[in-house]
């Protein structure tokens, strides 16, 4: 049984153990031995991972920056919690974000955008006005000192 044989049966029984030996075989220039099948399964998982947390904490920016801005009844009770809370995803984007998840973000901007608006149509009941395309930059949007 080959190496890569091995690795690849393992990855089944024990996925610590198999991510533990695909880092030792790459780290020694080991490329033959490489299960390239599952690296490449959890390659790809990892990137959709990524691409959906950046996603995920940029739609809670505009959601919160949404209901911020328009959702007046509500303003006075719940903007401290707002800010803190666009403040908290900001931090948190801001830790994760590289540049090509920059870019995926920039991409996706508008899509996220009526995932966030469909929420807070929702939950404000879908009495107040929102406006339909993104009226926020990603610029905007990642700035931890910008505010409508």
């Amino acid at each position: 049984m080959t190496q890569a044989s091995e690795l690849y049966s393992l990855y089944e029984v024990d996925n610590e153990k198999w991510l533990a030996q695909t880092i030792k075989l790459i780290k020694g220039k080991k490329l033959g031995d490489l299960d390239l099948e599952h690296l490449i399964e959890e390659l790809e998982a990892v990137s959709r991972r990524d691409k959906f947390t950046v996603e995920s904490l940029l739609e809670q920016i505009i959601r919160h920056l949404l209901l911020l801005q328009y959702w007046q009844e509500e303003y006075e009770y719940n903007a401290n919690h707002w800010q803190a809370e666009i403040m908290s995803f900001r931090t948190q984007l801001g830790d994760y974000l590289t540049q090509n998840l920059r870019n995926h973000l920039q991409k996706n901007q508008a899509k996220v955008y009526q995932k966030a608006l469909k929420y807070v149509k929702k939950k404000t009941g879908m009495m107040i006005y929102f406006p339909e395309d993104n009226p926020y930059t990603l610029e905007q949007l990642l700035s931890q000192d910008w505010l409508p």
